[in-house]
């Protein structure tokens, strides 16, 4: 290759990085703006919601065990599948966790502990261990019951952002009935934590910025990877 056209191919090269790194700017400078705006959160509130009613009282409850525990997921998880549980008292639990030959079932036994301890007796508990996705969860969920899928009303606990894809790889599965309970955190109230003093020292007096901007920005990031996952499972045909 002659000097004229190495000097011709650097170019090319510097070229098409500045234009990966202006479009990467633009992208980057419209999620900044979306922050500022409530699209992210409905975005995210979307996906916990959308479809997620279930029509009568849910012969089973299965709660998608995420990041296990402990963890702040797990626990918000727990929570939400033990006040399902407590107000369907005849409903079955089946918490989906993968396990591991060191660990054994100690992240499901740590789930179902935490239930226990919020009054769900132990003998409406069962474990799905050897899923290690939504799709193969489902699978292995789906051979248990056999021809009864098509009347059996499934209750999904799982995070918002995860609640869309899992009610729809469950269905792809057969269960014609199957809803969802997200598990929404649920902030203190703005007004509890913000300093209404009228002095200059003020700790907290606009939340918009110093909470709301980054937790939008989180919302962005779960919602733009869920999107993801779903346009995988579309293609691979698991929904």
């Amino acid at each position: 290759m002659n000097k004229r056209n190495l000097q011709s191919s650097l170019q090319y090269i510097i070229q098409f990085f500045k234009y990966i790194l202006f479009s990467l700017g633009v992208v980057y400078f419209l999620l900044l703006i979306l922050c500022f705006t409530d699209i992210p959160y409905l975005a995210y509130h979307a996906l916990g919601t959308k479809n997620a009613s279930l029509s009568g009282k849910p012969d089973v409850i299965i709660l998608l065990g995420g990041s296990g525990m402990p963890s702040a997921d797990g626990l918000i998880r727990t929570y939400y599948t033990a006040e399902a549980a407590n107000k369907f008292k005849n409903s079955k639990i089946i918490i989906a966790l993968p396990s591991n030959e060191k660990d054994s079932l100690g992240q499901l036994k740590l789930m179902a502990r935490e239930l226990m301890l919020k009054g769900i007796d132990s003998i409406r508990i069962f474990f799905e261990p050897n899923g290690y996705s939504t799709y193969s969860q489902a699978l292995n969920i789906s051979k248990t019951f056999s021809d009864k899928k098509t009347n059996t009303h499934l209750l999904l606990i799982t995070s918002p952002e995860h609640m869309y894809r899992a009610i729809h790889t469950f269905k792809k599965q057969g269960f014609t009935y199957v809803g969802g309970n997200a598990s929404f955190e649920k902030p203190p109230d703005e007004e509890k934590i913000k300093d209404n003093s009228s002095k200059k020292y003020l700790r907290i007096k606009n939340l918009s910025l110093r909470y709301n901007m980054w937790s939008y920005l989180n919302y962005e990031v779960l919602v733009a990877r869920e999107y993801s996952a779903i346009v995988y499972y579309k293609i691979k045909g698991y929904i």
